[in-house]
């Protein structure tokens, strides 16, 4: 069998939890290099591949020497944000496919020189956007192939997910989401919601976005967070960074989706993950389905079906979940799943199931509601295709 020779680009709590839950479990991969901007991280990394009976790794805190001194077959980026697409580009341009995890955007130039470097290099990309194989995701978008939600005529989705003590120990962890959430006001963190519903609408195969239009709200979350926990070091510091931003955005085909971060005030965690149709729905916060055939009348015991998805999935579950039980580790066992997606392609020289048009038109949503937050206006939407969208066919995990 093939051993992909592969780099980590990225050994903090990311990177390090995706090799933990995920990558160290595969036999079709070598890892022969770690690289951080901080030494002890890749020897910590390294430490942990030697007890697991792996060869140490050679050890970086240059991506450039990493990817310049090492044969590489593939490269998994999990730095901060904004070091994604250089990375990324860089090792496109070696021939070095790339494994990117997720993010947002913080200029359409960045996702123009992205897809004109994979249109001209032809090197395999993928965003690792795990929330593309979850197992309610993946059941609403074979319940939609199967017709039993009839016209999908709304989708929602979000990043709600108390951040104050990740953000305000920023500076303790080496963690970059404190710089981020000081300086910049914008839907940061898109991908996990809007991956499985451009899925699901066949976004850039045969349906596009075409506008989009954020509102947040006047930042009060990590101040008070701040004054209440006695955080002598963030005392006075103003954060740019809304606690709430909801941002809708409207479809070619007319469909409308309205994604939420929410990230700077006391709640549980929740994607929000809804999809709505003409003859049914799939919602991710109270667990449950409803089909109108099911029911002979106008429903108002709503509550009484709180919590039927086992009902769903027994009958409707996509192929990729019927005989998998990860557990809770991995994100419930999403981090494997996309990792062996990645791989597959790889082994079978295949395209990308998450491909760089995906990854350019969800990143953009970063820097698409940031100028509309600041216009007050809604953003027209960039075709990443440039027009390829019409014909393009979604062959995302069809049964």
């Amino acid at each position: 069998m093939k051993k992909f020779r592969v780099a980590l680009i990225g050994v903090g709590g990311r990177g390090e939890g995706l090799y933990r839950v995920a990558l160290k479990f595969r036999d079709d991969a070598e890892y022969v290099a770690v690289c951080d901007s901080y030494i002890d991280r890749c020897e910590y990394i390294a430490d942990e591949m030697v007890e697991d009976g792996r060869p140490r790794p050679k050890m970086y805190t240059d991506y450039i020497e990493c990817i310049d001194n090492e044969e590489l077959d593939a490269i998994v980026v999990a730095t901060a944000w904004e070091a994604h697409l250089k990375v990324t580009m860089y090792a496109m341009e070696k021939g070095i496919a790339v494994a990117c995890e997720v993010g947002g955007s913080y200029s359409l130039e960045a996702l123009w020189e992205l897809v004109r470097c994979y249109e001209r290099t032809k090197t395999p990309i993928m965003m690792i956007e795990n929330c593309c194989y979850g197992q309610i995701e993946l059941l609403a978008l074979n319940m939609k192939r199967l017709g039993l939600l009839g016209k999908i005529a709304h989708c929602e989705g979000g990043y709600r997910h108390d951040l104050r003590e990740e953000v305000t120990t920023g500076a303790e962890k080496r963690h970059y989401r404190l710089e981020q959430y000081i300086h910049r006001n914008c839907e940061n963190y898109p991908t996990h919601e809007i991956g499985p519903i451009a899925k699901i609408l066949d976004i850039n195969c045969g349906n596009r976005f075409v506008s989009l239009v954020s509102v947040g709200n006047t930042p009060i979350g990590l101040e008070d967070y701040v004054d209440r926990k006695n955080i002598e070091s963030l005392k006075g510091v103003k954060f740019l960074q809304s606690d709430v931003i909801t941002t809708v955005l409207k479809c070619q085909n007319g469909e409308t989706v309205t994604i939420t971060l929410d990230t700077c005030l006391p709640r549980y965690y929740s994607r929000g993950f809804l999809v709505q149709g003409t003859e049914g729905l799939v919602c991710e916060e109270n667990q449950s389905v409803y089909l109108e055939k099911e029911f002979t009348e106008e429903c108002w015991s709503w509550k009484d079906n709180f919590n039927n998805i086992q009902k769903y999935y027994d009958q409707y579950n996509h192929n990729i979940w019927k005989d998998y039980h990860p557990g809770e580790e991995g994100h419930g066992g999403m981090d494997w799943l996309v990792f062996e997606a990645f791989f597959k392609a790889l082994k079978e020289n295949k395209p990308m199931p998450i491909d760089v048009y995906d990854m350019a038109t969800w990143m953009a949503i970063s820097v698409l509601s940031e100028q509309s937050l600041v216009t007050g206006q809604a953003v027209a939407f960039p075709d990443f295709t440039d027009g390829k969208w019409i014909l393009r066919k979604n062959e995302f995990e069809i049964d």
